[in-house]
């Protein structure tokens, strides 16, 4: 039986660590201290796009780990969420907030 707090507290490293993200791009988007320069500003508005998107990302993959600690705290963590078969641990290591196997993962990319 794979061990269920390991992979608990590696989501809750990754929440973490993304969750910092989130800050470091909210914070940016502030444009706290905007150049008065316009060509400046366009530039950071350029790349506001990036941060946008960035945390767009981010927010789904912190949305994904707390389905993850959920289904650890309900028992259904190791099982696949469509055919209710284990999930590989090496898969969980690889994704640890995934919710399916990998045949049923290859189906859905069909």
């Amino acid at each position: 039986m794979p061990d269920l707090d390991y992979f608990k507290q590696k989501l809750l490293t990754r929440k973490a660590d993304i969750s910092q993200r989130i800050s470091a791009i909210d914070k940016d988007m502030r444009h706290e201290g905007m150049s008065a320069d316009w060509e400046e500003q366009a530039t950071e508005r350029e790349n506001d796009e990036v941060l946008d998107s960035l945390g767009n990302s981010s927010e789904q993959e912190l949305a994904l780990i707390m389905n993850a600690l959920e289904r650890i705290d309900s028992g259904q963590y190791f099982m696949c969420a469509q055919c209710d078969e284990d999930i590989p641990q090496t898969r969980l290591e690889l994704l640890p907030f995934t919710t399916l196997c990998v045949n049923c993962a290859n189906k859905l990319e069909q």
